[in-house]
């Protein structure tokens, strides 16, 4: 059997493009012969901090809060955007829809597609040899992004996908074995958490720091909410990351730690309130939230921004115990980060990787 990480390389491309083969996954739909929509959000308006400049036909201009390069073609319409610091990128492509139909009516349809750079991004990249050959490819590239490798794991049905020695690299997640002590599956808990991506996997791993960790059996095919994240940002899209809940290199364990010590660009700090400014969030954020009752602000669930829904309230995607697994859904509580539901009021925090 192959190594772990000779797997990981496998299955991401340069710059985290993923290979892994057909979007034809639950939930994700490409919208052929529909318009392409302007392009990412760029969350609320502000002034340039420089004059745009234009090179190869593209033209670069700087905003801020945070600071990041916007992309626009030579009509003015908006290609990507490459937030300092962080490795996310947002590019326009086709459009798409999301959806889950066993658990919400809400659709979610976006043009924006959410790729991972090779490195951080830096003011002056677009200068680069690896960006000026990388871009051009990704803005036409069509492959499963970020949002659609996440819904290769979904609660309500994905198909599995093996890679060549055998290991189940996507397919429908499960959070987590039953509690037995807890007995609605509405309640927070039914599932039990501490399932982390190579539990999923079903395979032994080795991080950078060197220390080891092996997947419990009964665990195999589950992902709780930050595991999850792991799998989807660290083993299929090729972010690092550690096996502790403290500051290291790349993504740690829990969200609570990911919140606070994560790579990237903090967007939302967690003041112990409800966040009520969505407007710095892009597809692909992190969102994080404090849904204990005795503990109103410490971080203990994450997902993953999705964008408007067709209704245009915010929503978010992650593995919760209510539907067993990865979810944009409602059960036990609208995945919805504006208004009084059960997961806006305890809407914490906003990282972008």
């Amino acid at each position: 059997m192959s190594s772990p990480l000779s797997r990981r390389r496998l299955l991401a491309g340069a710059g985290g493009v993923a290979l892994a083969g057909t979007a034809a996954v639950l939930g994700y739909e490409l919208n052929k012969g529909k318009p392409v929509a302007s392009g990412p959000s760029l969350g609320s308006a502000d002034a340039s901090s420089d004059a745009p400049t234009t090179q190869s036909g593209y033209r670069f201009q700087r905003q801020s809060s945070p600071g990041r390069t916007v992309v626009q073609d030579g009509s003015g319409n908006q290609l990507a955007v490459f937030t300092d610091g962080a490795r996310t990128a947002v590019l326009a492509g086709p459009s798409r829809t999301f959806s889950e139909p066993s658990t919400t009516q809400a659709t979610v349809t976006t043009s924006t597609w959410v790729r991972v750079l090779p490195k951080a991004w830096k003011q002056g990249q677009e200068k680069s040899a690896w960006f000026t050959q990388w871009f051009p490819k990704a803005l036409h590239d069509t492959s499963p992004d970020v949002l659609g490798v996440a819904f290769e794991y979904s609660s309500a049905g994905a198909a599995s996908h093996y890679d060549s020695a055998g290991v189940r690299y996507a397919g429908r997640a499960h959070f987590g074995p039953r509690n037995p002590g807890v007995t609605s599956s509405l309640d927070f808990g039914y599932h039990d958490e501490k399932s982390d991506f190579y539990d999923y996997l079903g395979i032994p791993w080795t991080f950078s720091d060197g220390t080891h960790a092996q997947p419990e059996k009964d665990r195999y095919g589950d992902a709780d909410c930050s595991g999850f994240q792991r799998l989807v940002w660290g083993y299929r899209m090729g972010i690092p990351m550690h096996n502790t809940n403290t500051a290291g290199v790349g993504l740690p364990r829990r969200a609570y730690a990911i919140a606070a010590a994560g790579p990237g660009v903090l967007l939302i700090p967690n003041t112990g309130a409800q966040a009520t400014d969505l407007s710095v969030l892009q597809p692909g954020d992190l969102v994080f939230f404090a849904i204990r009752k005795d503990q109103p602000s410490v971080i203990d669930h994450c997902g993953m921004y999705l964008g408007p829904d067709n209704a245009g309230r915010p929503r978010f995607y992650s593995s919760r115990s209510a539907a067993d697994g990865p979810t944009m859904g409602d059960l036990a509580g609208h995945a919805l980060l504006d208004g009084t539901d059960f997961y806006a009021r305890g809407f914490r925090s906003a990282r972008r990787l």
